[in-house]
């Protein structure tokens, strides 16, 4: 049966109760035995609806970490406090899955990373677009070599109006942005990881707040005058160090005709190229003939494996334990989430100051 593992939630809210929890039920292979977070009703809650009978309810993080018997965490709190909290559990001994974005900054993604490293534990980044059945085909595609060099790539995750107006989604001390930091750091992440590109060489980013009305049409309604200040739309060009080029583009509030989803990518190879946008496409020219082909996701091999009978997020919580479990490295590696979070900021700082970001 393998170990079963003792697991810690840090931040009961909606990404925990929408993700991570049920998707740790699911998985099978793990025990929810203690839940924190700052509204102790929420942890109680929690605690009730997925804990073990006997699990511990917290308000501390800290006071949570000092559990010994607890394996695994799960970050789900706000941008701004993933560092310190992922930080603080790998040095107390545990491997710890953090929601994304990895960080606020890039400087907190990069102590993330040399924690993991100093303490020998496991660190994962939620970004649960890589488990997608579409995606896991087209990298095993990439991986065989059939879109040969890639070395043009779009990336996209547009919402015609989609701005999330709970919890701390418009605070930006606790988020460090809007649609780029949200949505299109799944977007990029997918990008990177399918091109196995990790070394950019050059940023420009322009951040906007144009739309007159983004509260019309919202799906989740409006909000108080001056309560949003992050952007309404971002866009990044990124070259590589190999001269291979992504464009990246993001909303939560556009006056476009066609949104995009968040994890949309367009890969663009010497030999065929691919989308994923509703589905996936290859295409290719043969026999004189310019040809595409849709691969059926509705069916597949072994669905535990392949991600075919799962939702995203469940996979990912598979392909996390059985890491753990195999004591392998997880499907995202934070020096690859890391780099995410390095282009995300030199896109937002770009944009500020009006001048490229250069990476060397």
């Amino acid at each position: 049966m393998g170990k079963r593992f003792r697991v810690g939630i840090i931040g009961c809210g909606g990404i925990a109760n929408a993700k991570h929890m049920p998707s740790i039920r699911e998985v099978g292979k793990a025990d929810m035995v203690a839940f924190c977070d700052i509204i102790e009703d929420r942890a109680i809650k929690a605690a009730q609806d997925f804990g073990t009978p006997d699990a511990k309810v917290y308000t501390d993080y800290k006071e949570l970490l000092k559990d010994e018997t607890i394996d695994v965490i799960h970050v789900c709190t706000p941008n701004r406090s993933h560092a310190q909290i992922s930080i603080d559990a790998l040095e107390a001994g545990k491997h710890v899955m953090c929601e994304k974005p990895m960080a606020k900054t890039a400087e907190d993604a990069r102590r993330m990373v040399e924690a993991a490293k100093r303490t020998g534990k496991k660190l994962t980044i939620g970004y649960q677009h890589r488990a997608k059945p579409e995606a896991i085909f087209l990298k095993s595609v990439v991986e065989r070599g059939d879109l040969g060099e890639i070395y043009y790539a779009h990336a996209y995750a547009i919402r015609r109006r989609g701005t999330p107006n709970w919890g701390v989604f418009l605070n930006e001390y606790e988020q460090g942005g809007g649609p780029l930091i949200d949505i299109a750091t799944h977007s990029l992440d997918l990008t990177l990881y399918l091109m196995d590109n990790y070394e950019p060489r050059m940023v420009v980013g322009t951040c906007y707040k144009k739309v007159e009305n983004p509260q019309e049409g919202n799906p989740w309604g409006g909000w108080p005058e001056g309560a949003n200040t992050m952007e309404d739309a971002a866009f990044g060009f990124i070259v590589m160090k190999n001269g291979a080029t992504i464009n990246l583009e993001s909303s939560w509030a556009l006056n476009t005709i066609e949104p995009v989803p968040e994890g949309s990518v367009q890969l663009c190879g010497t030999k065929a190229g691919a989308q994923i946008k509703g589905g996936l496409s290859i295409n290719k020219a043969e026999f004189g003939r310019l040809v595409d082909i849709k691969p059926d996701m509705r069916t597949g091999g072994v669905s535990f494996y392949a991600g075919t009978g799962s939702s995203p997020q469940v996979t990912e919580a598979m392909r996390w334990y059985k890491a753990l479990e195999d004591d392998t490295d997880p499907v995202v590696k934070p020096e690859q989430a890391c780099v995410v979070s390095e282009i995300l900021e030199a896109i937002y700082t770009s944009a500020k100051t009006g001048k490229p970001v250069f990476f060397d």
